[in-house]
């Protein structure tokens, strides 16, 4: 729609009516050349002199034009502008950071996928990440890969195609075969200091317990609680397995209770869909939204109608006038001359 962002302006509208009321009238003073024998002249010639002045009028289509162009002048400084259709973008929120274990244990196929075959246990946790990104509209994600290492997969980003794309590249034993969970939490701590952001979620995903992580896993809970992170950690290992594949579920149950977040243990895909849906109610939050509205400026078309009317009422007086010089008469012997 269209729309003055200065509407104010249009009140200098009457302003050349009130000029012409208060104003005194525009007056021009011209020397003349005295001569004595004026008079002997004008006896000679058969003139008589008389006194006054002459006052040139406007026609009213004059008028209309100059009073027309002030109104699109006027129209111009009030610059119009197009209003386009609101573009409205959702502002970031919170920064989500997702940490997924790729130990050797997580190949272990003992899941289920959505056509009911059995995989291994990385690839439903894939399926049910998916899932999870979908939703998360107004949210900063960042991937956390961690094994014998922890590295970044994806720092926090509103991409989410491009964290599914990074998850699904994702493979067993590619950051090692052995699970440094408190060096995730560690990592995970350094890029939630580089964040602005008010709510801050880690999830760790993990199937196995810590093998010798520089930092602790209680320790670097401790850490995150002072940090303002939230961990929920969720666990899809076999509890009674042993050695390095063997699940800890008192450490990542202490994990999240420092934290203030939640232990969940998923024993199927199933399961760990629900996880993820439970994830979704707690972390339920009103979206935050910019809303622009593109603007053209127009103050281009009315300047153009200015000089367009310009131009006619320069043409119509010089028409006028050529008119007025074929219509006057010729001069005659006797003719009046005012001084």
């Amino acid at each position: 729609m269209l729309q003055f962002h200065y509407p104010i302006v249009f009140a200098l509208l009457p302003l050349p009516f009130l000029l012409k009321r208060f104003l005194p009238a525009y007056s021009q003073r011209e020397r003349g050349i005295r001569i004595p024998f004026f008079d002997e002249l004008v006896k000679k010639t058969g003139l008589t002199t008389s006194s006054g002045a002459v006052v040139h009028g406007q026609s009213l289509l004059h008028k209309s034009l100059v009073f027309c162009a002030w109104a699109f002048l006027v129209a111009a400084l009030a610059r119009p502008q197009w209003v386009e259709e609101a573009v409205t973008k959702t502002v970031p929120s919170r920064d989500l950071l997702l940490a997924v274990d790729l130990s050797g244990s997580m190949e272990t196929t003992d899941f289920k996928n959505q056509e009911g075959n059995v995989v291994d246990r990385l690839t439903a946790v894939k399926e049910v990440l998916h899932e999870f990104l979908e939703k998360r509209e107004g949210d900063r994600v960042g991937l956390i890969f961690f094994g014998s290492a922890a590295f970044i997969q994806a720092p926090f980003t509103e991409d989410l195609e491009t964290c599914r794309v990074l998850l699904d590249e994702a493979q067993v034993r590619m950051a090692g075969p052995q699970t440094m969970l408190g060096d995730a939490i560690g990592l995970a701590i350094t890029q939630f200091e580089r964040s602005d952001m008010k709510e801050r979620v880690l999830i760790i995903l993990t199937d196995g317990n810590d093998t010798g992580s520089l930092v602790p896993p209680d320790k670097a809970a401790g850490i995150a609680k002072d940090n303002g992170v939230t961990i929920h950690t969720v666990a899809v290992g076999d509890p009674r397995a042993a050695g390095e594949e063997k699940l800890d579920e008192a450490t990542l149950k202490a994990v999240a209770a420092t934290t203030g977040g939640t232990f969940f243990h998923a024993d199927d895909r199933d399961g760990l869909s629900a996880v993820y849906k439970r994830l979704d109610e707690m972390s339920t939050r009103d979206l935050e939204t910019i809303s622009h509205r593109p603007r053209l400026d127009l103050f281009q078309w009315p300047l153009g109608v200015v000089l367009i009317v310009s131009f006619l009422y320069h043409a119509a007086s010089a028409l006028a006038s050529r008119a007025a010089r074929s219509r006057r008469p010729q001069p005659h012997p006797q003719q009046t001359v005012r001084t």
